[in-house]
């Protein structure tokens, strides 16, 4: 099979394309050709070693794939060769095909093309575990999402509005806010490049509290951190939520004056980890969201696709922050 492999440290201009023998399906595994793999921001970090996992190289990188079950291992049970699947793998996802645990799989739904399914899971379950478990949004309550144009932040805006939130999205230019009001968003706000001086970072926070409304974010949902983190955290309501998604920005630092005047929450938000540890209220999430999708209120947004050759062109394009909702490599 084709792979695209990290063989050393470094950029996307790293990978190369090369030839290794087909997975076998190990006890509990199932073996699946790979037809679809999404890229996120993880695989610009786990190729640079900067990710909280790091596989022993050669590995490939992609983390979030769809496919049909080639073959299945013994002690398999509810899995057939020929079914549709999605699954999160962390990596290897860039290869025609994986070996996978089938208690990570869930089933691809009817008329759905491998694309959209690939970019639906780590996005998706990320986010409504952050809204729900971790940010406790409720009706009637105001969301502002920064890096809003994203995959998560799509996804964002998306569950923030089924789950009856005003939404209010922040992003880096006109083109991504027309995103953002596409996907629902009630009020969009375009803010400058970093990094911020202290005046800068002050009429940041204006700017967020100007967009939020007099009573502040209820939940702030933040996926970009940087100099970005403390002005969306100014705007914060009384005893909201921060949610602390990732950094492709940088590790911000928070004063904590700040969590104290406002009585605020700051709120990690590891899926991965949640979902280990309670895979069944992980498995009632991915449920909801494969409802709410056959109902049309979210939709994953595959903006543009790439060949498995070129496959660190799409990582290059995230770790540039040029994506608007997900890249898909087809294999």
């Amino acid at each position: 099979m084709k792979a695209l492999l990290s063989k050393a440290t470094g950029g996307p201009e790293t990978l190369s394309l090369d030839e290794l023998p087909d997975p076998r399906a190990g006890t509990g595994q199932v073996v699946v050709a790979v037809k679809a793999c999404a890229i996120n921001y993880p695989d610009v970090l786990i190729i640079e070693d900067k990710y909280q996992f790091k596989p022993q190289r050669p590995f490939a990188p992609g983390g979030e794939i769809a496919g049909v079950i080639e073959s299945v291992g013994e002690g398999v049970s509810g899995w057939s060769v020929g079914d549709r699947v999605i699954a999160v793998t962390g990596h290897g996802g860039l290869a025609e095909k994986i070996a996978i645990e089938a208690a990570r799989l869930f089933r691809l739904p009817e008329g759905r093309s491998f694309e959209d399914g690939a970019a639906l899971l780590l996005t998706y379950a990320t986010t409504i575990h952050a809204l729900l478990d971790r940010g406790k949004l409720t009706q009637g309550q105001t969301l502002l999402v920064l890096g809003a144009a994203g995959g998560v932040g799509l996804a964002a805006i998306e569950l923030g509005k089924a789950f009856g939130a005003r939404v209010v999205a922040a992003v880096s230019s006109e083109e991504k806010a027309e995103a953002a009001r596409a996907a629902g968003a009630d009020a969009t706000l375009v803010y400058g490049p970093g990094p911020f001086d202290k005046d800068a970072s002050k009429a940041l926070a204006e700017q967020f509290k100007a967009a939020v409304g007099p009573n502040g974010a209820d939940v702030v949902y933040d996926p970009v951190g940087g100099d970005y983190a403390e002005p969306a955290l100014r705007s914060i309501a009384w005893e909201g939520r921060y949610l602390v998604v990732g950094f492709p920005a940088g590790i911000p630092r928070l004063p904590l004056n700040l969590t104290l005047l406002k009585s605020c929450d700051v709120c990690g938000v590891f899926w991965g980890a949640f979902a280990a540890r309670d895979p069944r209220a992980n498995q009632a999430h991915v449920e909801r969201l494969f409802r709410l999708w056959g109902e049309g209120r979210i939709n994953p947004r595959v903006t543009e696709t790439f060949a498995l050759e070129d496959g660190g062109a799409a990582i290059a394009k995230m770790g540039a922050r040029q994506v608007i909702g997900k890249v898909v490599v087809r294999i």
